[in-house]
């Protein structure tokens, strides 16, 4: 499928989609201090429920748009490198909802901002141009 509409596309929305991601995951530190300094009760040690949902909101709308954006490359990489970085954002949001500790809290930025720059990349320099697109 050919999206004429480049801001409909699916690697728009996962860049879009990653970014809010990365602004959500930039904001998580901001709220624990507000948090810390406005509550005159003992203070909760973890994020609210409904801001660690937000966590597999954004991966669940990245995985649709990596699905979809993976059918319209031209490169073959470009899935390969949307996916696994896709699988490690994925891994590194459930070892921190679990409290595994298996990586730094600031882990989260590589995979997020790489599916970022990939889907750049891709809306920009892989599209396929016809209606029958096969990867090179």
């Amino acid at each position: 499928m050919v999206y004429s509409d480049k801001n409909l596309s699916p690697d728009f929305i996962g860049a879009l989609a990653s970014s809010l991601c990365l602004v959500h995951c930039l904001l998580t530190p901001v709220l624990f201090i507000v948090k810390a300094c406005t509550s005159s009760a003992s203070c909760c040690a973890g994020a609210p429920v409904w801001w660690q949902v937000i966590d597999y909101v954004f991966i669940i709308i990245s995985f649709v748009a990596i699905f979809y954006a993976t059918k319209n490359s031209t490169v073959k990489w470009i899935p390969f490198a949307l996916w696994s970085n896709w699988l490690l954002l994925l891994i590194v949001i459930a070892s921190e909802s679990l409290g595994s500790g298996l990586f730094a809290k600031s882990f989260i930025y590589i995979p997020a901002l790489a599916i970022v720059g990939l889907h750049f990349y891709n809306l920009k320099y892989c599209q396929c141009a016809e209606k029958e697109c096969c990867l090179k």
